[in-house]
This record gives structure tokens, sequence and C-alpha cells, in this order.
């Protein structure tokens, strides 16, 4: 079973899109405040343009079962790419603040939905086997996207204009509706309809099954979402120049990490990738904290690049192997419900923190959080029976 076909077309077409997708994203990160600043917006409006996007992409995911049931995967796919192109538009057309919080909310719908069914897609198209490998894989293109769109969008708002910075931005998602368009794969019917069911507020947020991967994915999310925002500040309070090399070199650790992490999570499971994960970014932190000059901060970047690598495809896998096959959309949400809402509280409560102990110092809180998590995971694996079950099993089905 090992030898499989991964790399088919209907695989090409999803990687493909999810690339473009984040690309699109990316391009507007660290540009999009600069750009509303530049309309005269406060600091406030700036922070909430900043931060509704990430709780609308939760919000809307709550809805994947309902979406799912009525009109299926690659619909509500194609339905979040549109709205993603659409609030793009809506960004250069308009420069009233309330308009763009307006185009912010309906871009985090659009991506919300379409993180969470190109995921779940797929994971249909992947041969079980090789499943592992496959999400690993199939996250290296949002990787490039955070290593490389950022500071492209900032050259197009500085150096060209911010129509042109959304306009790559709207083809980005232009082109991203098209190669998931090109996925033919069939969707899988149930054999019997699937009966209506009424969930909770709290299975909403998360898939049943999943409660172990979801606390991981929580408190790895604080952690990850600090070295994305706060890196630069730090690196500036320690007096390192040419800090962005910290992500290039990173990203091309995350590439030589995540082939070997799927594979391994495909053979041992998903607790023999996260806890040496866990580990790696651990020890980066540790040399963040001691970092005073630019080497010793690319040392850390290569063992971020090595755990994150490991751990963000080994969390996400974990969730889509522990559930039905039918249930793979609603477990995919759960994923990035659960990153989505680590990284806005931890960057909340974290940045509150470095207002008042300084950024260097912040990171001794991030590596107690990591310390939580390698606690919290080794207890589970060594002491839940369940711990194969827990990871997932190849569905009969496949």
């Amino acid at each position: 079973m090992t030898n499989e076909t991964l790399w088919s077309r209907n695989f090409i077409a999803l990687v493909t899109a999810n690339g473009l997708l984040f690309a699109g994203f990316h391009v507007l990160l660290p540009t999009l405040p600069l750009y509303v600043a530049g309309l005269g917006a406060s600091g406030s409006e700036i922070g909430l343009i900043a931060g509704i996007f990430g709780y609308s992409a939760i919000f809307i995911r709550l809805f994947t079962d309902t979406g799912v049931r009525a009109f299926g995967k690659k619909k509500c796919l194609y339905a979040g790419l549109l709205l993603s192109l659409l609030a793009t538009v809506g960004y250069a057309c308009f420069d009233s603040i309330h308009a763009i919080i307006a185009a912010r909310i309906i871009h985090g719908f659009g991506f919300g939905l379409s993180t969470t069914f190109a995921a779940a897609l797929v994971a249909d198209v992947i041969p079980a086997s090789r499943r592992g490998e496959g999400i690993g894989y199939f996250g290296l293109g949002s990787t490039i996207a955070m290593a490389l769109a950022p500071a492209f969008g900032l050259m197009l708002l500085s150096d060209i204009s911010a129509t042109m910075l959304f306009a790559v931005s709207g083809l980005a998602s232009l082109l991203a509706l098209f190669a998931a368009r090109a996925d033919r794969m069939a969707e899988k019917k149930p054999e019997l309809p699937l009966p209506a069911v009424h969930l909770s507020f709290r299975n909403r947020i998360y898939e049943p099954g999943t409660g172990i991967p979801s606390v991981l994915t929580v408190l790895f999310g604080a952690a990850y979402g600090s070295v994305n925002t706060f890196i630069a500040m730090m690196a500036a309070e320690a007096g390192i120049e040419s800090a962005g090399l910290f992500f290039i070199v990173g990203t091309c650790f995350i590439f030589i990490s995540r082939p070997f992490g799927g594979r391994l999570l495909d053979r041992r499971g998903a607790f023999a990738v996260v806890i040496p994960g866990a580990l790696l970014y651990s020890a980066a932190l540790g040399l963040i904290l001691m970092a005073d000059s630019l080497s010793l901060l690319l040392g850390a970047s290569v063992l971020y690049g090595l755990g994150a690598g490991l751990l963000l495809p080994a969390l996400m896998t974990w969730m889509l192997n522990a559930v039905r096959a039918d249930r793979r959309s609603a477990a995919s949400a759960t994923f990035y419900n659960m990153l989505d809402i680590g990284t806005s509280t931890g960057i909340l409560v974290l940045g509150s923190l470095a207002g008042s102990v300084g950024y260097i110092a912040m990171y001794q809180y991030v590596l107690a959080i990591m310390g939580v998590f390698l606690v919290f995971g080794i207890v589970q694996h060594r002491f839940a029976a369940s711990a194969p079950q827990a990871e997932g099993i190849e569905e009969a089905e496949e």
C-alpha cells in the first residue's frame, strides 16, 4: 500500500489551490494595516481590521456540517474562494474604513471555508497509507506563501501601488479557484442519506473524538503565533539586524522536515512525530531567549523550521485520521478553529505581556506554553490505553 500514487492530478490541483489561497492571504497580512492607516484609520480600527478576520473564519466554520450536507465539499470550497476574491475586489473599490471592515469579514468567511474544505478534499484523494506524507506536502504551499508573500506585498505597496497589491491578491484567489476546479475526483456519497444532526455549540467548535489533538493545537497555536508575530520586535530589542532571514531559513527546514515527518507518522503514529516536533520547537524558543547575534537567531530558525514542519501537518493528520470519512470536513474545521483560537488568543495575551516585560522576556512564557504541551502530550502517550485509536485507524471503506 505504501506504493500507492500520491501525486495524482487531483492532489496536485488541490495543493496548488491551497498554495495560491495562502499567497493571496499573506500578501495582504502586513500591508492591509499600512493601507488603512494611510486612509486615516485609528489604532482601534486597525486592530479591528487585523483581528476580525480570524474570528469571522472561526464563525463560518461553525456551519461546516450544514454546508457539507446542503452543498457538498467542492461547492463549499468554490464558494470560499469566490468570497475571498470578492473581498479583495472590495478592498480595491472602497476607501471607507467601514466598507473595508465589512470586506475583511467576508474575506474571513471565504478563508474559513476555503482552508477547511481544501484540507477535507485533499484527505479524500490521498491514499490512506500515505496520508501523513500527503498532508505534509499539502501544507508546503502555505509555507512558501508565508515566507515570500509578505515581503512581496510590502514591495508592491511601497514601490508600485495599492491597486496593484489588491490585483495580485485577487489574481491569486482567482487562480486558486481555477486550480480547485481541476480536481476531478467525484465526492464520496454515503450509501444512505445522512440524517440531520443537531450539534451543540461545543461540537460545532470541535469534532468529537479530536479532543487530545485539539488541546495540543490550541497550545501550539499560541506559541507559533507569537514567533510569527513578534520575532522582528524581539530582534530589534536584542539589537539584531536582518531578522527577516529567520523565516527564510526556517522555511527551508520546514521543507526538509515535512516529507520525513509525514512518512514517520504513517509508519509509527502521531505521537512519534508530535513529541520530537515539540522538543525541537521548545529548543528553538530556548535559543531565541539566548540570542544576542544573528547567527544564534538563525540557529533558532533551523529548529523552528524543523519543529513547526513536524507539528502542524501531524496535528492535522491526527484529527483527519481520528474521524470517519464523512466527518473529515468537520475535523478539518476543528484543526483550523483550534489553530486560530490559539494564535489569536496567544497574540493578544503575549503581546500584552510584552508591553510590560519586553519581547525577549515574553518568550519565557512562550517556552512555558510548550512545556505544558509536552507534559500533556507525554502523559496522554504513556497512560492513555486507547492511544492507537485516538491517532486514527485506516478506515475500512478505504
